[in-house]
């Protein structure tokens, strides 16, 4: 596994694929980061499928309203349209350049308005510099996600069976 420097800042996420590793960038996003934390600590992102992954691009997840498998609002044809019930984030963008493994905030047309939704890049996605709020780097797992099903929407979509923070895991 690899090195987990930050325990409290760093994410373990296990996924009908296998397992990702994320270190978060706290001192970049403070409040995104901190909203991914406090999700994840909720559970909220477990189970929740992978509804929009396009090739040589990016996959993407993190709708805990419409995206979660097993919950009463669990809708496939309307995943990616929800998020959770806590405010909109003000947006945090930053010249941290969108690479491959980059975690960045999915958001509408409106910049602040980060909520649940999150992406991983697959490649190289300049265009979106300075304009989504990097959270995160994929340290371990890329293989992982490059092996998430494809679509828009995606039929019967891969999904994040858990999500913690590491410094919550017993060794």
């Amino acid at each position: 596994m690899a090195e987990i420097k930050d325990p409290e800042n760093t994410i373990v996420m296990e996924t009908t694929k296998g397992k990702v590793v994320i270190a978060l960038m706290p001192d970049l996003a403070p409040g995104h980061v901190a909203r991914i934390k406090e999700l994840t600590r909720e559970g909220a992102y477990d189970g929740v499928v992978f509804h929009r992954v396009i090739a040589d691009f990016m996959a993407q997840t993190g709708d805990v309203q419409y995206g979660k498998k097993g919950s009463e609002t669990f809708s496939p044809g309307r995943a990616g349209m929800g998020g959770s019930s806590k405010p909109d984030l003000k947006a945090e963008f930053s010249a941290v350049p969108h690479v491959r493994g980059t975690c960045s905030m999915a958001r509408s047309q409106n910049p602040n308005s980060a909520n649940s939704q999150f992406f991983i890049c697959f490649t190289d996605a300049p265009w979106l510099n300075k304009q989504y709020t990097v959270w995160g780097q994929v340290i371990e797992g890329m293989e992982v996600i490059d092996q998430v099903k494809k679509g828009e929407p995606v039929a019967d979509p891969d999904s994040i069976v858990s999500m913690k923070v590491a410094a919550d895991i017993a060794a």
